[in-house]
């Protein structure tokens, strides 16, 4: 059981530097929802309590044993001092059959959207623990994919920010249309959509799928309108800018500050980057924008040193 949490824990790990190894402040206080919260005993004791309410592993055909489950209602309303349903428990300790048997009786989508108290569905986090085959079935139970976290990230966000290949895939394939264009468009709290997440990370193969399933390459960052060319400039990953511009990004999109994905270049290593903007960049875009602020501390710096008189001061009438 120390192992199986241990491997749960690593798989939950959002304040994980990627490019160091080590581990950096994370923005959320705690993303693994019920990992963390359940003791080795009292792991035990739901265990039991599962069983005690006859929720018997048997396949869905077996109606009768089913149908004799389902007459407590009981199960679908205990939760765990962090919120959790016994259905989060399950997936985050991989109790497969019992994952299987609680969706298949929940009977309606209000069970399986049960959000707990980070505003984790189910669907959250059997991304988090990768378990693609339980995003299939929570799914196929009608699991409302565009619901979101504390933090404003769908599933789906969450599959991008960690390279979750499997979860991203069955994901996009059994979202209804309109679900998978909201959830692609969606920004979460930091003003990032799945594309920007997947960009940051430098994830070709997720990049490259959303943006043929329909995702705006030139969506821009919320904070400061960056499109993912942008970020790309940011991280000197050639081969995403490459890419990018392959699935026609516009090297001429402007930030929120009037930055072209070529002014990002300058000061940077990366040659071949430079060069490549450099030669689709309009002319007239190539040069640093100029510096308001500069101006306006060089008239600051001229007023200061002018001597100011005033003649018009009264004081006790004088």
């Amino acid at each position: 059981m120390d192992l199986h949490r241990a491997t749960l824990l690593n798989r939950a790990d959002y304040g994980r530097d990627p490019k160091e190894g080590k581990q950096v402040a994370s923005t959320d206080d705690r993303l693994d929802s019920g990992l963390d919260s359940l003791k080795e005993e009292e792991y035990q004791a739901v265990a039991e309590e599962i069983r005690r309410l006859h929720l018997e592993c048997e396949p869905p055909q077996h109606t009768q044993a089913a149908a004799g489950a389902g007459e407590s209602h009981e199960w679908k309303t205990q939760i765990t001092e962090d919120g959790d349903t016994l259905l989060h428990l399950a997936i985050i300790h991989e109790a497969k059959d019992y994952i299987r048997t609680m969706i298949d009786l929940s009977r309606n989508t209000d069970f399986i959207n049960r959000q707990n108290y980070q505003r984790q569905t189910p669907l959250h986090l059997a991304v988090i623990t990768n378990q693609a085959d339980v995003c299939q079935h929570l799914l196929a139970a009608g699991c409302d994919p565009t619901l979101v976290d504390d933090g404003g990230d769908t599933p789906l966000h969450i599959a991008c920010r960690h390279g979750n290949l499997p979860s991203f895939s069955v994901i996009t394939q059994s979202c209804r249309p309109e679900h998978l264009h909201a959830v692609m468009a969606a920004c979460n709290y930091h003003g990032q959509n799945c594309l920007h997440l997947a960009s940051v990370q430098g994830y070709l193969s997720l990049v490259e799928n959303m943006v043929d399933l329909g995702a705006d390459v030139d969506s821009k960052e919320q904070r400061n309108g960056r499109s993912a060319l942008h970020l790309a400039v940011d991280q000197q990953n050639f081969q995403l800018v490459q890419l990018l511009l392959r699935k026609g990004a516009d090297p001429n999109l402007l930030t929120s500050g009037g930055h072209t994905p070529y002014h990002l270049t300058i000061g940077r290593d990366s040659d071949a980057i430079r060069q490549a903007l450099y030669q689709l960049t309009e002319p007239h875009l190539r040069e640093l924008p100029d510096s308001e602020s500069d101006d306006s501390e060089q008239e600051e710096d001229a007023e200061s040193d002018e001597e100011v008189g005033y003649d018009d001061i009264q004081w006790n009438g004088n």
